[in-house]
């Protein structure tokens, strides 16, 4: 949250604030970021710790700490938002929207009809008028009401899809299963609670229910799995429903045309599909764009020609009495023909989930002025042809054209059938690199494909991926109608998790009045589950596949995090204490060398336990330790300004820090190793300089302290005779020399009072010896640390960890991947923890 009116007087110390504005709080004892065994010399500030266990709303200031006080330098914070765009702008917005986002709910009208009237034939004109009104009615409810006008609400500063609103809970609740938040994080944004009311008080309420309850912790983050596998399933079926009902209009025009040829040029443009899908978002989008407008047009002007040719009874479905006579007269065919009247709605989840490529407001305006009377015109016209042409079922759409416009619409059709596989695939690359981020996926090689927006990526493994299991698809079922009945099985499996999320932000974080959230779940959770009976009632048919498909993909997330959580959990019970550390380092004999030693691991807090692998591995190790931590927050992005965090581990003398590198799941590391060295060493350094600050204004006690444990820089001899530098820590005995300049003479007692006297040579010393390091080079030390399950362990657990887990962390990229580092700047050492 964001603290406001907190000036800096006196060299940058924190003083009272005069702002009126604090946060709303439950009255309880709040966590404290401190590792008091690891940090003897800790830098930050003092806050009173509540002693009263009672729980009510106070109102009181931020707790902070030393990572606390750096979050708190930098001013505002990262925003989103578009910025005003003049006409053409918004035009090119608009045309590049209809290409990513709105082709798969723009290519429904292709087999919508079809698979609705596919069972049971139609027998009179009322079941055409109330099939057709329930296609309408469920294009305005789940769409325009649930999806436009709600749920785009719910993004995270942009980010849309169930990863995003999964962040959004744990930014504002601890329910990640990871222990490895820091109230430092919620620095990140600039989010603020309201002031009390009943809705905050029952937030605060469900947020304290949520924390404190590892089975909904773990009951959330299954919804949230599920809801992810049925969006990389929806990812599958989409590209072969689409592609195969657009090819399937050949059969109209070409009477020769069998369904085995369809298949097969369905398989050509899979092909085609995936492999320019590498192009990125923005420039196919660009280019696709004015397509899917031609299209759109052409399902509005053939809707307007089949009602001028054919009458207008079919208007008479906007009267949603025509859905009870439709289930008044055969109420088995009727429900029957939900599942097909879904379909109408698909691509509904890919409008949020693609939200990161673009603006609510691009999306919200597009789809109510363009593309839903468009969608209406198109179904109402085929209704209108459907009334006076009742035994043509089959490729209703096809058969409604214009003898003379079908040609070019059929090529209109699949170049928007092309387009709307992207609108889910873009969306399942979103969505997984979410999930990798938060921890619920194995780590793969990303790319991202645009400069200017940094949410437009493309996963290489999973495009092909996705490639391969949908050739499997149309291979396989080979017909519409039975790719149709798993399509629903998918956008409902995601629609009912996208419903039971908002309610969940409805409750803890919009602060919505009880009433009307029980109506938004009550009544849009009511009618998916109706739809999704619906579908269910033909899962026989082959559907199956697709379930299993998406729980071997929820199984894959679900082992990942249960062994990332066992990893991170095993390492914090065997971090090392200062006081291990030390004498380790002193009876090993383990001597410091000139250079920067940068220790990777996942810990936020402690010594991890493979520096002692270092340690008895190396005769040496570097002046200057840096550990450092990569972490995903639960936020989109974290600006530049933000990414590090800084805090000594030890006293100044063993110039040792503990760096937290901090990620969005949104941002872009394309950083070479290079830059990323020289973005650390420069907060390394402001942060040095702050901290001196501080010390400046402290007692003349302190600062005699301080300057004491700084007047320890020394010349080294050790029995091979090479020279090393800085003598206190992790040394055995080692004569000393003293340095010829009275810049590196510290141990006689001239020098050391004009140390202490002079606290800016103090800090021109370290941010000297910090420049030396740096210039004798900079080395990563990695840790792979593997995980086996306990030799008393359940069957269960070892099979899921020594060989599931196993399989996935082996085959998975790993995290220093990314920075490109040289490997003779890499040091690496095994290590295998028992869980």
């Amino acid at each position: 949250m964001a603290v406001e009116g907190s000036d800096r007087e006196n060299g940058g110390r924190l003083v009272k604030s005069d702002s009126t504005e604090f946060r709303w709080v439950a009255r309880d004892r709040e966590e404290f970021d401190a590792d008091v065994d690891e940090s003897p010399s800790r830098t930050g500030f003092d806050s009173e710790d509540d002693e009263n266990g009672e729980q009510r709303l106070i109102r009181t200031g931020p707790l902070i700490d030393s990572f606390d006080v750096e979050a708190l330098e930098v001013p505002g914070a990262l925003r989103n938002d578009y910025e005003e765009f003049n006409l053409g702008r918004n035009l090119v917005l608009m045309l590049q929207t209809l290409g990513v986002v709105f082709g798969d709910v723009g290519t429904s009208p292709l087999y919508t009809f079809d698979v609705m009237f596919n069972k049971y034939p139609i027998s009179s004109k009322e079941d055409v008028l109330g099939a057709l009104s329930l296609v309408i009615y469920t294009l305005i409810l789940i769409p325009l009401v649930k999806y436009i006008m709600i749920v785009l609400w719910g993004n995270d500063d942009g980010e849309g899809g169930t990863f995003a609103l999964y962040s959004l809970i744990c930014r504002h609740a601890k329910a990640s299963l990871l222990p490895n938040q820091l109230p430092s994080d919620a620095r990140i944004s600039s989010f603020r609670l309201k002031v009390p009311s009943a809705e905050l008080e029952r937030s605060l309420k469900i947020k304290e229910r949520l924390e404190a309850s590892i089975t909904l912790k773990k009951l959330l983050l299954m919804l949230v799995l599920f809801g992810t596998s049925m969006v990389i399933a929806d990812g599958v079926v989409t590209p072969a429903m689409s592609v195969m009902s657009a090819v399937s209009g050949l059969k109209v025009g070409i009477d020769s045309v069998q369904q085995d040829e369809v298949v097969k040029i369905s398989v050509g443009f899979l092909v085609i599909l995936f492999s320019v899908q590498r192009f990125g978002t923005s420039k196919v989008g660009l280019a696709v764009g004015p397509a899917l407008f031609i299209w759109f047009c052409s399902l509005g002007g053939i809707g307007i020609y089949n009602l001028m040719k054919y009458g207008t009874t079919a208007l008479r479905a906007f009267n949603p009495v025509y859905i009870y006579y439709f289930f008044e007269r055969n109420t088995t065919q009727a429900w029957m023909s939900l599942g097909g009247c879904l379909l109408c709605a698909t691509g509904s989840e890919a409008m949020f989930a693609d939200l990161c490529y673009f603006s609510v407001r691009s999306v919200q305006l597009t789809f109510t002025f363009l593309v839903l009377p468009c969608l209406l015109l198109g179904y109402v016209g085929q209704a209108a042809f459907l009334i006076e042409n009742q035994t043509t079922a089959e490729q209703v759409f096809f058969s409604s054209i214009p003898g003379a416009a079908f040609w070019p619409v059929l090529f209109i059709a699949n170049i928007a059938a092309l387009i709307a596989s992207r609108a889910m695939t873009t969306a399942t690359f979103s969505c997984i690199k979410q999930s990798t981020a938060l921890g619920c996926f194995p780590r793969l090689k990303i790319i991202h494909t645009s400069r200017k927006f940094m949410g437009q990526i493309y996963i290489p493994v999973i495009n092909w991926f996705l490639l391969i299991v949908s050739l499997a698809f149309v291979a396989t079922f080979g017909s519409i109608n039975e790719i149709g009945n798993a399509y629903g099985i998918a956008e409902l499996g995601v629609m009912m998790m996208t419903t039971i999320l908002v309610t969940i932000i409805m409750l803890l974080i919009w602060h919505i009045n009880i009433i009307i959230v029980l109506i938004f779940v009550c009544f849009f959770l009511g009618l998916e589950l109706i739809l999704f009976s619906s579908v269910l009632g033909s899962v026989g048919d082959g559907s199956w596949v697709l379930l299993v498909f998406a729980a071997v993909l929820f199984f894959i997330m679900y082992i990942w995090n249960y062994g990332s959580k066992l990893k991170y959990e095993t390492e914090v019970k065997q971090k090392l204490s200062m006081d291990l550390l030390t004498e380790l380092g002193c009876n090993l004999g383990t001597i410091r060398a000139p250079g920067i030693g940068l220790v990777y691991n996942e810990l936020v807090k402690g010594i991890p336990a493979i520096f002692g692998h270092f340690l008895t591995s190396l005769p040496a190790i570097h002046s200057m330790i840096i550990f450092v931590c990569i972490k995903y927050v639960p936020v989109p992005a974290v600006p530049q300004s933000e990414r590090f965090l800084f805090r000594r581990v030890c006293p100044k003398s063993y110039h040792m820090f503990r760096c937290i590198a901090r990620y969005g799941y949104k941002d872009v590391r394309k950083e070479n190793h290079q830059t990323f060295e020289q973005l650390l060493i420069e907060s390394l350094e402001k942060f040095i300089r702050r901290e001196a600050q501080e010390r400046s204004l402290e007692s003349d006690e302190d600062a005699d302290t301080d300057a004491e444990e700084e007047a320890c820089s020394r010349f080294l001899i050790a029995p091979n005779g090479s020279v090393y530098s800085l003598g206190v820590p992790l040394l055995a005995d080692y004569s000393c020399i003293e340095k010829p300049s009275s810049e590196a003479s510290t141990s006689s007692p001239e020098v050391r009072d004009e140390i202490t006297a002079d606290a800016s040579q103090s800090l021109e010393r370290e941010l000297s010896f910090l420049h030396k390091a740096k210039e004798s080079g900079v080395v990563y030390l990695l840790g792979h640390g593997d995980i086996r399950a306990r030799k008393d362990s359940w069957f269960i657990k070892k099979l899921v960890i020594n060989y599931f887990y196993a399989f996935l962390r082996k085959n998975c990229r790993r995290g220093i991947a990314t920075l490109s580092v040289p490997h003779t700047n890499l040091m690496q050492v095994g290590m295998t923890y028992m869980v």
